[in-house]
């Protein structure tokens, strides 16, 4: 009796479509092509992606993030609105990376899912793609990974890594920082990708009206803010001592990471005004002020140590760039460490 054969894919039963994974691949291969310039060796769909260094920069030192998107993923995928979780994502990276004074080369993203959707990941990726160009930075490669029974249901992650470059001579990390010098506060587009746990507890809980709620939840899956264009623009026009991301910790926890020992700030607390999505987010969820400075960005996505003698010129510059950004404190000489005082 000869035996039945049957034509199943067993890794396919066991549920992982490798066919889903070549014709994402050959979705995404014009998105990411866009990205990519003469420094690129090869293309898409080999073991490793390739960048080759110019000589462009006298005395090159790499620099590298990685980063994710965090709880923002899962409201994105709730509401059906996964078009700029790829911003996101490249974003938390390269926003890290320019804070140094680096430029971003590449970027490469993991994307892990319970079961490959091809039209959901080509928009990820899509977007990561826009991001990159945007900041200038090619997608040199990434890693799709079908996880079922570790990831549930329709549950998928992101994971983003970078790697710029800067002149060794012309690294920014906050030692040129002193006391008197002026904090520039830069606009945020809203939370970022920092505190959506919070975010969607305060949502769901919330006994607002859905159409409030709603309106919410488009300003909170706002993309994050992509600040290399800008900054690189301000470093050939201005000395800045130092810069901060403002991403977890808030105000009150990153800015203290690039200040020199026994230096201090002081925040003037009317020098912006907090945006609406972050009112709404204090008032639902009963929020003191020194919680919201120390969760969120509260309305101020990056900031700068300039001297005191440059802040206006500083600010003007950033405005003409389309940019919001006001004069946000100063920085002072203190015995008590790296203390933040809100005034």
């Amino acid at each position: 009796m000869t035996k039945e054969i049957k034509n199943n894919d067993p890794y396919k039963l066991a549920g992982v479509d490798i066919e889903a994974g070549n014709t994402l691949v050959d979705k995404i291969k014009a998105d990411v092509g866009k990205t990519q310039g003469p420094n690129v060796l090869g293309n898409i769909g080999g073991f490793a992606g390739m960048f080759k260094l110019d000589g462009s920069v006298n005395n090159p030192t790499l620099v590298a993030c990685t980063d994710g998107v965090g709880t923002k993923v899962a409201l994105a995928q709730e509401n059906n609105k996964l078009e700029t979780v790829g911003q996101d994502l490249v974003a938390m990276c390269v926003n890290d990376l320019i804070t140094c004074g680096a430029q971003p080369l590449f970027f490469l993203d993991y994307f892990a899912t319970s079961a490959l959707d091809v039209d959901q990941a080509a928009l990820i990726i899509k977007s990561i793609a826009a991001a990159c160009k945007s900041s200038g930075c090619a997608l040199l490669g990434g890693e799709t990974a079908e996880m079922p029974g570790h990831y549930i249901g329709k549950n998928f992650d992101l994971a983003g890594f970078s790697v710029g470059i800067v002149d060794e001579q012309k690294i920014i990390n906050g030692s040129a920082i002193s006391s008197g010098d002026a904090i520039i506060g830069i606009e945020s587009s809203g939370p970022h990708s920092n505190g959506y746990s919070l975010i969607r507890k305060i949502l769901s809980e919330s006994s607002a009206p859905q159409n409030e709620i709603a309106a919410m939840i488009d300003l909170v899956l706002k993309p994050t803010t992509l600040y290399p264009k800008l900054i690189n623009q301000l470093l050939k026009k201005i000395k800045i001592n130092g810069m901060a991301h403002i991403t977890g910790g808030g105000i009150t926890e990153n800015i203290p990471r690039i200040l020199p020992d026994g230096l201090s700030l002081d925040i003037f607390k009317d020098s912006w005004i907090f945006p609406k999505v972050f009112q709404w987010l204090q008032e639902q969820g009963d929020i003191s002020n020194d919680d919201m400075y120390r969760i969120f960005n509260c309305g101020v996505g990056m900031t700068l140590i300039v001297d005191q003698s440059i802040k206006e010129q500083a600010i003007e510059n950033i405005k003409s760039q389309g940019y919001e950004a006001f004069h946000l404190g100063n920085v002072h000489g203190r015995d008590s460490g790296n203390s933040v005082t809100y005034l």
